[in-house]
């Protein structure tokens, strides 16, 4: 029984190791294919991917008017930036990938 579980711990582990790296996969490519239009190069004032000291004034306000801004668009930015389609929890996770990127 202890092998068993060990087992179907260690395949636990391993799937959901899996699955998150298909979640972070997945955020990289709808942001390859929306956000990085601008916030790679920081076009029209968007701040670029990875650069901490220009997301840290936004990121302040809080993930909610993040998201909120996004939706609704701001400054240069359309609603719904390029991502038409995505939930509120898409562009958090968008977000938070844009923030964290290296």
């Amino acid at each position: 029984m202890k092998k068993l579980f060990i087992a179907s711990s260690v395949a636990y582990l391993a799937m959901t190791g899996l699955l998150a790296q298909a979640a972070d996969q997945a955020v990289i490519d709808r942001y390859s294919k929306t956000c990085a239009v601008c916030h790679a190069a920081g076009a029209a004032g968007a701040p670029r991917t990875g650069d901490a000291a220009q997301w840290a004034p936004r990121m302040e306000k809080g993930m909610d008017t993040l998201v909120t801004s996004v939706d609704k668009g701001m400054n240069a930015m359309p609603p719904k930036g390029m991502c038409f389609d995505c939930s509120p929890e898409e562009f958090k996770a968008l977000i938070e990938y844009m923030v964290e990127a290296k």
